[in-house]
């Protein structure tokens, strides 16, 4: 069973930065693809950003392409989210998910293993 801890979140102003971090208990972190997903009041949980087993490839939403960047430690076992040019419309519970498979994937249904969740709350 992997257990994933995110952390990093807070609150911050429109067009402030925050990095999130996921801590994975497994050695085997390094083979898993990861995401990044978020979840706010009332909403469905969406997709942010995936990154593959090797960090080389990476994949986002297009609502965070360009602010935000997916990066992997694996010798950490470590994921981050870096958020810049944060939006009032970014404020969610940011969660963290990990797949078996190693390749980086979209979709939720596709994740085996999910942290708490961290809360996010960008204020105009």
């Amino acid at each position: 069973q992997v257990q994933l801890e995110e952390s990093g979140g807070g609150l911050v102003q429109a067009g402030g930065s925050l990095r999130l971090t996921c801590v994975a208990s497994e050695r085997t972190f390094s083979v898993y693809g990861m995401a990044w997903f978020r979840q706010a009041p009332g909403k469905e949980r969406e997709f942010v950003a995936t990154i593959d087993w090797s960090g080389d490839s990476t994949d986002y939403a297009d609502s965070v392409k360009g602010r935000f960047t997916i990066s992997r430690d694996n010798a950490e076992r470590t994921m981050a989210l870096q958020m810049n040019s944060l939006k009032p419309e970014d404020t969610a519970v940011y969660y963290c998910a990990a797949r078996l498979a190693g390749l980086s994937d979209r979709r939720r249904s596709a994740y085996d293993y999910w942290g708490q969740g961290t809360q996010v709350t960008v204020s105009p």
